[in-house]
């Protein structure tokens, strides 16, 4: 991925660091595989604010994505590289040899043109799906399923990865994006190599306004607010607010925030600190 530093032809200018797409080879998705998606403004069914920070924004349309890879044993070549508003990776049509047309996850160096596929015994090569059992330790892997056949849902978003540590009788011992050991069934799919985009994070947007394009609303700090709206709230002055806090109270720096005797427990072999759960 190149990014692209802006001349300070305006103030928003001046410190944006933007992406130069040079990857992306099509700027018009697949008609078949979009669908409306609904703007929240972040409030639930009842009408009230679930969700703050969020409203306004351009209008867009969802890609639908094949996180499942369960067209098994039939090659796909791709045909576009495209940008996805929904997600920070890139997203890649493939087109099946039967015609029958998917987005997936792009990963890290996929060409147009390349082949992909997925199964159990294909060969673990940059955008093949296969079951972890069938993949050599230290195989760096992506769109990682928790359940066999439900779709993958670790290690998707732009410059992510999960490396396989070790294999066990049932299970695979993943190193996740976060530091954490976790076990996962051996009979999950995953699809090697790294989410593209891996310099996503290395952007600046320049401007509040990009922002508000996004549909992100301005965060308040709760020290800014009053003692009725925040318990950092308040004060004479400027003051810092005490022991950091979310607004309702609980501590912000520190606490685990992970519910306690949840099922899986025993599948998290070390925490990203490194420590025992």
């Amino acid at each position: 991925m190149a990014l692209k530093k802006f001349k300070p032809m305006t103030a928003g200018t001046r410190w944006k660091i933007g992406n130069a797409y040079a990857e992306l080879t099509s700027d018009t998705p697949e008609k078949s595989l979009l669908e409306p998606i609904k703007r929240t403004g972040g409030r639930n069914a009842q009408g009230r604010m679930s969700m703050r920070y969020i409203g306004g924004g351009h209008k867009k349309q969802y890609r639908v994505i094949d996180f499942k890879r369960d067209k098994e044993n039939v090659p796909a070549t791709v045909k576009t590289i495209e940008y996805d508003p929904n997600r920070s990776a890139f997203i890649a049509l493939v087109s099946y040899s039967d015609g029958e047309k998917r987005y997936i996850i792009a990963p890290q160096g996929l060409q147009v043109g390349g082949t992909v596929i997925s199964g159990s015994d294909v060969a673990p090569e940059v955008g093949n799906a296969l079951p972890l059992k069938n993949m050599p330790l230290g195989t760096v892997v992506h769109n990682i399923e928790l359940q066999p056949g439900k779709g993958g849902a670790i290690a998707r978003s732009a410059g992510a990865y999960a490396q396989l540590s070790n294999k066990e009788e049932k299970y695979a011992v993943l190193k996740m994006p976060s530091g954490e050991l976790r076990k996962v069934l051996n009979t999950c799919k995953a699809t090697v190599g790294t989410v593209s985009n891996s310099d996503h994070a290395l952007q600046s947007i320049g401007k509040a306004g990009a922002n508000r394009w996004r549909g992100i609303r301005p965060r308040n700090r709760g020290v800014a607010m009053n003692p009725v709206d925040h318990p950092m709230g308040g004060g004479e002055g400027k003051s810092s607010g005490g022991h950091p806090r979310s607004r309702t109270g609980k501590y912000a720096k520190g606490l685990k925030t992970r519910k306690p005797h949840k099922s899986s427990d025993k599948l998290i072999i070390s925490r990203k600190n490194g420590k025992k759960l």
